[in-house]
């Protein structure tokens, strides 16, 4: 049976369980709570949402035709109408993809081992690889071709160098903010007589927007490359280029044989069709063993992962249809609001950003799934499924924080535990910004966040759960600490991704300064320390099934 690689099923987990606190009065009790408040959670937002409400017409006009129930649709939201609207397109793609890439494989593979099966298909990766982006960019695919070129000769020709890393992180840097600066280069400025070129656009003519995944493919590339070539000689290196493990862990940091690091492989890993638009991320060691000795993906496996994709999408479509707080958002159209509306704004514009994000992943991970590769699931927790800041974003986007903390959370010392990391921690987070937009609002997000992180590692530190977990006080002020968690890493996202600095000032003012926000407060943290308490035995419930998740 195949296991994703987002769970670990420990045998020393279910020796720590907890008995279940399910059916105890203290549960029972925080089920009414729960039958009592979540229903207004979506009553706030629907509210909000009706053709009724005063500040209607100051977001209406960013409402588009829907398809349930007679109601508008909210889609304002400019990176999920993307997906929204090209779905169709996207499913064409994918389908022409799959279908000629079995196509292929029946056509070419003589052997019965999966292994020279997925060895036969560098050829066929690297043209339909190369295709998909002439179709997609139009000639900008010139440009992105060499860029390719340009990375792979740099990490060649420092190959074994301890400089070797610097060079792949300068380049790559340079070309990101160059990318932003120039917005993807015109043919013309090069050249007039490139002029020409610039007329062939493509059905995503944006090239460079993208482009930020794909830049980290290229330090991927150049720093597993420049690992390898300096251990080419270690024992340990030797072995791992003869042997193979299906533990992901190992995958990612296992090195290949040098030949392995080939032009082929190189551009079918960072142009590989189901990844490329936006990922999940996978390590360019990760892929190429895949390639090698493909994860064996059970049918029950792609086909429950294709029903979870179906609800999550669902899902999305009847938000958008009954609450419209993007638009809200957007226009401002809050006056006369209370502060529990607000914070109602701001919490489902977080839920929304957590499924726009999840069901793009989702699709392309299924994508890549159908055809054999397994990447890290992006999403393995709901955005409300959360009260640690450091557990939060171990699983959101997990394929990009592997990635982070394998190329500079580790190498800049973040793995030493005699230390709370802040550093890394805070050039961690800044490059995350700068790496999504050159923008102060996101370069305040990622300060606030290192911000929130220290009490919580604090705290850890002075109060081990190895110490005190037998205390009958310590899971009640853990859960104290839950909650304000959640508080915080709201406020830092808010800031970031939704209402930004001067919305988040408004709801804040509110909220402290109003007879209004101080009742919302007195109820919201009570009911914040139920739901925490809630999270803690929902995964206390994980470890008795034998599954543990360090987030």
């Amino acid at each position: 049976m195949h296991v994703p690689s987002s769970i670990n099923y420990s045998p020393a987990a279910l020796m720590k369980t907890k008995p279940s606190r399910w059916r105890t009065p203290e549960f029972a009790f925080y089920g009414v709570a729960f039958l009592v408040v979540v229903p207004f959670i979506f009553k706030s937002a629907i509210e909000l949402s009706q053709t009724s409400h005063p500040n209607y017409i100051m977001y209406q006009d960013r409402l588009s035709n829907g398809w349930l129930f007679g109601r508008k649709v909210d889609n304002s939201d400019m990176q999920y109408r993307s997906f929204r609207n090209n779905f169709m397109s996207l499913l064409f793609l994918s389908s022409v993809h799959l279908i000629s890439s079995k196509l292929y494989t029946k056509c070419v593979h003589a052997g019965p081992s999966p292994y020279s099966q997925n060895s036969t298909r560098a050829p066929f990766l690297l043209i339909t690889s190369i295709s998909l982006i002439f179709i997609l960019h139009g000639a900008s695919a010139l440009k992105i071709l060499g860029i390719l070129i340009l990375n792979y000769l740099l990490t060649k020709s420092s190959a074994g160098q301890r400089y070797g890393v610097y060079v792949a992180w300068s380049f790559n840097i340079f070309i990101l903010f160059a990318n932003k600066h120039y917005d993807g280069y015109r043919f013309e400025s090069l050249h007039a007589s490139l002029a020409f070129l610039d007329a062939f656009r493509g059905v995503y003519p944006r090239w460079s927007i993208s482009f930020n995944v794909t830049i980290l493919r290229l330090i991927s590339f150049g720093l597993d490359f420049n690992w390898a070539s300096r251990a080419m000689n270690t024992e340990l290196n030797q072995q791992n280029s003869k042997s193979f493990t299906s533990d992901d862990r190992h995958r990612i940091s296992d090195p290949h044989p040098l030949e392995m690091y080939n032009l082929v492989n190189y551009v079918s890993y960072t142009l590989y069709p189901p990844l490329y638009i936006a990922g999940p991320i996978m390590t360019f060691n990760d892929f190429v063993w895949q390639l090698r000795e493909p994860v064996q993906i059970s049918r029950r496996t792609r086909v429950g992962y294709a029903l979870r994709f179906l609800v999550s999408l669902l899902t999305m479509e009847f938000v958008l249809h009954f609450m419209y707080v993007v638009a809200i958002k957007d226009a401002k159209a809050w006056t006369g609001d209370t502060p529990f509306q607000l914070a109602m704004i701001g919490y489902w514009n977080l839920v929304i950003i957590w499924l726009k994000l999840l069901i793009p992943w989702r699709f392309f991970r299924l994508w890549s799934l159908l055809d054999g590769f397994d990447p890290p699931e992006n999403m393995i927790r709901c955005v409300s499924n959360n009260y640690s800041t450091l557990g939060f974003w171990r699983s959101w986007h997990r394929s990009y924080n592997l990635w982070l903390i394998r190329y500079i959370y580790i190498p800049l010392g973040g793995g030493d535990k005699r230390s709370f990391g802040i550093i890394p921690k805070l050039i961690v987070f800044t490059f995350v910004a700068l790496w999504h937009d050159l923008s102060t609002q996101l370069l305040a997000w990622s300060w606030l966040v290192v911000l929130f992180i220290i009490p919580e590692v604090s705290c850890t530190r002075l109060f081990p759960e190895s110490k005190y977990d037998g205390r009958s006080w310590y899971r009640h002020v853990c859960a104290v600490g839950g909650a304000l968690n959640i508080i915080m890493m709201m406020l830092a996202n808010l800031v970031g991704f939704v209402l930004g600095a001067d919305g988040v000032r408004y709801l804040v003012n509110q909220l402290l300064h109003e007879w209004e926000g101080a009742k919302f407060l007195l109820v919201a943290l009570p009911c914040l320390f139920i739901a925490v308490q809630v999270m803690f035995e929902y995964r206390e419930s994980e470890k008795r099934k034998g599954i543990f998740r360090k987030c």
